[in-house]
């Protein structure tokens, strides 16, 4: 199962990097009824993202632009959340006939936020590998870099392998899932007294 998710992801940051840039259209191709489209959307929002965390912390940006970057970076975290609760509501709805054995326990997170760690996974991978290829790098940073994406690709696996077990064990009943709405307060008007309190 997380070998099609991998892919997808993998598929996604490439996509993402025929333009390279961070105004570019979404252009899913997998059909908006199925888990693909929501992975693909999910990865892609994170890979805007990503990049968008690298341009904030050029040491030369317009203090102006930067607050305009946070400001995105702050409604693509919502945007992200959002994502991760409609994964969380394909996987309720899919096992909500299972019936759930008495001895079930709840996961320490739900799948959506195990997937959402596997697509932030599959970007480090990508820009890991990009720094291992780098013709401009010494031996001693390509050496340190390949080191690491070593490290990031057993993560990856283990994983993967984690997630896999994880959602068989609901199909059977063994675990439950249990999913708690994200309550951010930042972006909340009546809720962030920065917001709320200054007329």
């Amino acid at each position: 199962m997380t070998e099609l998710f991998n892919q997808i992801f993998d598929k996604c940051i490439v996509d993402y990097h025929v333009n390279d840039h961070v105004d570019t259209p979404i252009n899913n191709p997998y059909p908006s009824t199925e888990l693909s489209h929501l992975l693909y959307a999910k990865c892609w929002i994170d890979t805007v993202q990503w990049h968008l965390e690298d341009i904030i912390r050029r040491e030369d940006i317009d203090p102006h632009q930067a607050l305009g970057i946070k400001r995105r970076i702050d409604r693509s975290n919502q945007d992200r959340t959002d994502m991760v609760e409609y994964i969380d509501s394909y996987y309720l709805d899919l096992y909500k006939d299972v019936k759930v054995l008495e001895s079930a326990t709840i996961n320490t997170e739900s799948p959506a936020w195990a997937i959402d760690r596997l697509s932030i996974l599959a970007l480090k991978i990508y820009h890991m590998r990009e720094q291992v290829e780098r013709l401009d790098a010494s031996a001693e940073h390509i050496a340190s870099c390949q080191s690491k994406l070593d490290v990031l690709l057993t993560q990856r696996q283990d994983l993967s392998g984690a997630i896999d077990a994880l959602i068989e064990e609901i199909s059977r009943g063994e675990k439950y899932m249990k999913v708690y709405k994200q309550m951010k307060m930042y972006n909340d008007p009546s809720l962030n007294p920065e917001l709320y309190g200054k007329k």
